[in-house]
């Protein structure tokens, strides 16, 4: 089973390192990894993609509370969620190749970014299984680089990982819904 779990931490130095530090520690491969600011100043959001069971995504959860600077952890596994990837994709190209190159990319929605003699540059985003299908159908003009940025996910509709978002918050997106201080131990 494929787990991803969405981590918002203290934007400081070194807690990327620790996060990675307790999945290293306790033996889980991280599949994917993104990082980025949220809506508020000083926080960050990590979405974490891990091949783990049910049990071992709850264990990490519950690990993942022990660090400092950590402050929320949603299992978005089995909720309701957008999940997307972002990838750029070099291609070799001639001057009889662009153009097919060009209505691939139309038909997968990818946006020609940067165009030179040689090649060209797409970038994509979508679902993991349909940037893998552009990747496979673009090696037969010569894939020359990939970048991907891994998975990233949010919850559907005004639900948070499972929690309903009080009304009050949703007559007013830009008012953050602030949380009950909650104590967890382990």
């Amino acid at each position: 089973m494929i787990a991803t779990l969405v981590v918002h931490v203290e934007n400081r130095p070194g807690v990327l390192n620790r996060v990675a530090s307790l999945f290293r520690r306790r033996a889980f491969n991280i599949e994917s990894l993104t990082v980025g600011h949220t809506e508020k100043a000083g926080v960050s959001r990590m979405t974490i993609v891990v091949d783990t069971d049910e049990a071992g995504a709850t264990r990490l959860e519950a690990n993942l509370y022990e660090l400092v600077n950590v402050l929320r952890v949603d299992n978005i596994t089995n909720v309701p969620a957008v999940f997307r990837d972002l990838v750029m994709i070099k291609v070799a190209t001639t001057p009889e190749t662009r153009a097919e190159i060009m209505q691939l990319a139309h038909v997968f929605r990818a946006r020609v970014v940067d165009v030179a003699s040689d090649s060209m540059v797409l970038e994509a985003t979508g679902a993991e299984d349909k940037i893998d299908g552009l990747i496979e159908l673009l090696r037969q003009y010569g894939v020359l680089e990939v970048a991907r940025t891994g998975r990233v996910a949010m919850t559907r509709g005004a639900v948070r990982a499972g929690v309903a978002v009080p009304a009050e918050c949703d007559t007013n997106p830009t008012e953050p819904y602030e949380e009950e201080p909650v104590s967890y131990s382990v």
